[in-house]
């Protein structure tokens, strides 16, 4: 394992670089939150068989280990697979496909991977179910129900938030008027937005499409994965942000 033999590994760290040398691959899960759907991705593949990494998203975490342990056995065994193609093979009714995941969302849900290869740069696919009609998202007539359950990691990096584009969000008159920068955010215990300069009066709050935010500052992409009532804070425009549970006072 090169390098990481002499890593000090924590407890998860080590469990993923035993399960990668005893059986080719180790997953990852992640747990739902009320905002994220839950996901699971692989580590090992990539390195061992030269095969992309594999994540899926919106399933319980017991399914999506399950599922992502067939792909590794597959591959292990020889198989490929391929973006656009047809497959029955993780679901007794149903067929799925592989999309290719955009290398500008890796470092968003990759993070052991990224430990794993000492860096984002290795390639990965996203594992995409059915509805009860074996209809996938892209199709007509998906069951918009599970709309939300599976992020689509192969587009939308300009945008990452799992909202409407033209989502009504808060902002202030500083930042619409006078182009300050977003210093703070909030994502509201009801799912509300607010964009905030930080020298903002009651009477500056602005109206504005969750698009525009990020046309203009591409580094609101950052933390589009805040969950409710949580919010994040920066210094500048190109400070790092900083998260934490606290809401904003009224």
């Amino acid at each position: 394992m090169g390098d990481l033999q002499s890593h000090d590994c924590n407890e998860v760290e080590s469990r993923i670089i035993n399960n990668i040398k005893t059986i080719g691959w180790s997953v990852v899960m992640i747990e739902a939150t009320p905002y994220f759907p839950s996901f699971a991705y692989t580590i090992g593949l990539w390195k061992n068989y030269k095969h992309p990494e594999i994540i899926a998203f919106g399933l319980s975490v017991k399914t999506l280990h399950s599922v992502l342990n067939i792909a590794g056995e597959n591959i292990k065994n020889g198989k490929s697979y391929l973006v656009n193609t047809v497959y029955s093979d993780f679901f007794d009714e149903g067929s799925s496909q592989l999309i290719s995941v955009d290398a500008r969302s890796i470092q968003d849900y990759f993070g052991y991977a990224i430990w794993f290869n000492n860096g984002p740069g290795f390639p990965a696919l996203q594992l995409v179910w059915p509805d009860r009609n074996n209809k996938l998202p892209w199709q007509n007539g998906f069951d918009e129900a599970f709309i939300d359950r599976q992020p689509l990691l192969d587009r939308n990096a300009d945008f990452k938030f799992r909202e409407v584009k033209n989502l009504a969000v808060f902002t202030t008159r500083q930042w619409l008027e006078q182009n300050k920068p977003i210093l703070h955010v909030v994502h509201d215990e009801e799912g509300d937005w607010q964009f905030l300069t930080g020298d903002q009066m009651p009477e500056d709050a602005k109206i504005v499409a969750l698009e525009q935010m990020v046309l203009r500052d591409n580094s609101l992409n950052e933390i589009f994965n805040l969950d409710y009532g949580e919010q994040a804070e920066r210094d500048s425009i190109n400070g790092k942000w900083k998260r934490s549970k606290s809401v904003l006072e009224e």
